[in-house]
């Protein structure tokens, strides 16, 4: 089983990997209603009528089809590391060879995520085995991690990216009427700088995250960042529960604060029971922890399953 330093690496990467690859079905511990809700390709009746922003972005926050980029021939460090193929306008397989001292090779399948990619029709798929590795082996991370212990580090990594998805598509259920198909549109990690919410937190006493994204969501032309952090708890390491994913939309708007006020009110009326105060319909959360927690139970058992496999 990897350590924690490999889960930190490991679970909320955000789909570190470019948009090629093969389908696939969802992660254990992911909901067939939720994998529903977050399928692609965009269904037509959306598609038609609503803008979407036309950027395709990389893992590293670049713009990968950017008319003025390609005339100009790139620039950078990374330029030319994500080639968009001309038949399909995603991003050319990356090399998947093994990595210098690696001692088993390593399976170079990649599965396709749930999670709608911005820009296209098609959704984020997760890195191979064997790209997981490489990028560890590149940061100069997972010391402690073996090519043994890379099928159940991928598969933590798959899931945790799901469950992000549904908490994002959740909060985005609060504009459904203005978009009804929200996308991914690109993310960025940021694991040396604590959001507000940790920090005061971390004040208050409580654990500090081991991780931070921001995820930046296409809610049908009008780009929309959501605070992610991500806590391991070494308690109850093995358990559902030693993984806590809170995500809320940043306060870049008036809106955002509106939509977290909103949230609150839902969810708590949700927990007692009641039904929304503004509609007076039945609340459609109040299963929602029950929900999670049936989730994390059903990855905690696909994960021991897998072990025998990978040891």
């Amino acid at each position: 089983m990897a350590s924690r330093e490999a889960n930190a690496a490991a679970a909320p990467a955000a789909a570190t990997a470019s948009t090629s690859g093969g389908g696939g079905a969802p992660p254990a511990g992911v909901s067939a209603a939720a994998a529903a809700a977050a399928e692609c390709p965009v269904p037509a009746e959306f598609r038609q009528q609503v803008y979407r922003n036309p950027a395709v972005y990389n893992v590293y926050n670049q713009r990968i089809n950017d008319p003025a980029a390609a005339a100009g021939g790139g620039s950078g460090p990374l330029a030319g590391q994500d080639v968009l193929d001309p038949s399909n306008m995603m991003p050319q397989e990356p090399n998947q060879q093994p990595c210098p001292g690696q001692r088993k090779l390593l399976s170079t399948d990649r599965m396709q995520s749930n999670i709608p990619k911005g820009g296209t029709d098609s959704t984020w798929a997760y890195p191979s085995p064997q790209m997981f590795f490489n990028a560890l082996r590149r940061k100069g991370k997972g010391d402690d991690v073996s090519e043994d212990d890379m099928e159940a580090v991928v598969f933590t990594h798959n899931t945790m990216n799901e469950l992000t998805w549904q908490q994002v598509a959740r909060w985005e259920s609060l504009h459904y009427s203005e978009c009804g198909m929200p996308t991914l549109l690109r993310f960025r990690g940021r694991p040396d700088e604590l959001s507000p919410l940790a920090r005061l937190s971390s004040w208050l006493g409580g654990p500090l995250p081991f991780d931070r994204h921001d995820w930046y969501v296409d809610r049908c032309g009008r780009e929309v960042r959501y605070v992610i952090d991500f806590y391991f708890d070494d308690d109850k390491a093995g358990s559902p529960e030693a993984f806590d994913i809170r995500v809320r939309p940043a306060l870049d708007s008036p809106g955002a604060a509106l939509d977290r006020a909103k949230m609150w009110i839902y969810q708590h009326f949700a927990e007692y029971g009641l039904p929304c105060p503004v509609t007076g319909h039945p609340s459609t959360m109040g299963g929602a922890a029950q929900q999670a927690a049936a989730q994390q139970q059903a990855q905690a058992q696909q994960q021991q399953q897998q072990q025998p496999s990978a040891s």
